[in-house]
């Protein structure tokens, strides 16, 4: 079963599939080290990870089994970076969340907006019951995301990675559909007909889309 990738709209931003002319931008974001200073795998050192990366969000939308979106502010159309929502199981009906940001889009709200407006697709078309999120211990400002957009910190897997010989732990998150509050964000999205990814030819800078998720990289 497919699952069309949506493109969203929000004050400031456009949420889209990814396409082979992200893969500069795509491998800019995730070669910066302060970007992935508190990801569960090291910085990219080839270009081909990156068209790696946007093959397997076309994978996701055929498999059905998650969406992957980039970000673009709508002002001018630059790259923000992207967010994830994967491992959806419609039996359980959970998922878990991710994104990643350039870090000239740091500090401008545009995690909450984004993550918010693919939540809210997500709650309405998949019919969601329970969001889940991972963070470094040491990444508050990820951890204040979460927060903001109605996760509750559950617990802490403790020295769950090990990325270049350093030992971290991550604190997990979860968002139930009962406690989801649309409005908590003021921020006014709408979708376009959606199409497929597979059709086109916070730690600071994000949440692990786990589980899997350096796989998916």
């Amino acid at each position: 079963m497919t699952l069309a990738t949506p493109v969203l709209h929000t004050a400031r931003l456009r949420l889209r599939p990814f396409t082979d002319t992200d893969t500069d931008s795509l491998f800019a974001l995730h070669s910066s080290s302060n970007v992935m200073r508190y990801w569960d795998s090291p910085p990219w050192t080839e270009r081909a990870r990156a068209e790696r990366f946007i093959a397997k969000c076309r994978t996701m939308a055929h498999e059905g089994t998650g969406a992957r979106v980039a970000i673009d502010r709508a002002s001018d159309g630059a790259f923000v970076g992207w967010c994830v929502l994967t491992g959806w199981n419609p039996d359980y009906r959970s998922a878990s969340l991710g994104y990643c940001l350039d870090q000239a889009m740091w500090g401008h709200g545009y995690a909450t907006e984004a993550a918010h407006a693919l939540l809210q697709w997500a709650f309405d078309t998949l019919d969601l019951n329970r969001v889940q999120a991972e963070t470094d211990t040491r990444n508050a400002a990820s951890a204040r995301v979460l927060e903001k957009i109605g996760f509750v910190r559950e617990g802490t897997l403790r020295e769950d990675c090990i990325v270049n010989g350093e030992v971290s732990d991550s604190w997990v998150f979860g968002l139930i559909r009962r406690e989801w509050r649309p409005a908590a964000v003021p921020i006014a999205a709408r979708e376009e007909r959606p199409q497929a990814c597979i059709e086109s030819a916070d730690r600071p800078g994000g949440v692990k889309p786990r589980p899997g998720s350096s796989a998916l990289c």
